[in-house]
């Protein structure tokens, strides 16, 4: 296989449950159930190369992570392949793993153990790690009192630490301040250089428009469009302010 990831018709549903209240027993009870199962990704096929920074754009609920969490193999598809090569790290949930009553050092060892890290390697890296971060200073703090912002940084400076072939990031880049936001798109600058593939979603078009060499645009359940990211991201603004 040449490219890296490569969908082939690939479709994914998912089952919502509502609840029906038709009586005072069933509002009482809450027992009448009805569901519904809505298609996220319907027959989609794109491939990925080897090298190239991919966004994606859609509007909330059009199937962005779900895309990203099909890679990962978080879930499976209904239908279709979905082939990748090479290791595979996802900045989904920044600091999942992550206990409250520990301090950020056993965090991080914690969390990087999780990401495919060995103990021993992890605690070498842990004063890097926390250097970009800029959290040097909180080494024997615990977790609990840490900002949201603060965990974000954490689990994200972890995660880059490992020398995956492929980067799955979603919203990440949201976190912290503008100059770490800056770091981190300085940091794929330099995964790009060492041929790592980068999955990038974001709402921040902007952002798009500056680090990505393809984007796709997410319109209906099926690809609207794929290609120039200035092409994308017109083609986004546009889907967002067409009539309903």
């Amino acid at each position: 296989m040449t490219d890296p990831i490569l969908f082939s018709n690939v479709s994914k549903s998912f089952t919502i449950h509502h609840n029906k209240k038709n009586s005072i027993f069933d509002l009482l009870t809450n027992t009448s159930k009805s569901n519904e199962k809505i298609k996220i990704l319907d027959d989609i096929s794109f491939s990925i190369k080897k090298g190239e920074t991919f966004g994606i754009l859609g509007k909330n609920g059009s199937g962005k992570t779900t895309i990203l969490k099909l890679i990962a193999k978080i879930y499976r598809p209904d239908n279709g392949t979905i082939m990748t090569e090479g290791s595979i790290v996802p900045l989904l949930q920044l600091g999942i793993g992550f206990h409250p009553e520990l301090t950020a050092n056993d965090n991080i060892i914690t969390y990087g153990v999780i990401l495919g890290f060995k103990k021993e390697w992890i605690r070498q890296k842990i004063p890097e790690i926390l250097r970009y971060a800029e959290l040097e200073n909180f080494a024997d703090v615990k977790i609990k009192n840490f900002s949201s912002g603060m965990i974000s940084r954490l689990g994200f400076s972890t995660a880059v630490q490992i020398d995956p072939d492929i980067i799955l990031v979603d919203e990440v880049l949201s976190v912290g301040d503008l100059s770490f936001q800056e770091k981190c798109l300085q940091t794929f600058g330099d995964f790009k250089k060492h041929k790592k593939t980068i999955v990038f979603i974001t709402h921040d078009t902007n952002q798009i428009l500056r680090v990505c060499d393809r984007a796709l645009v997410l319109e209906n359940s099926k690809i609207g469009f794929i290609g120039e990211p200035s092409i994308a991201v017109q083609r986004y603004i546009d889907s967002q302010t067409r009539p309903k």
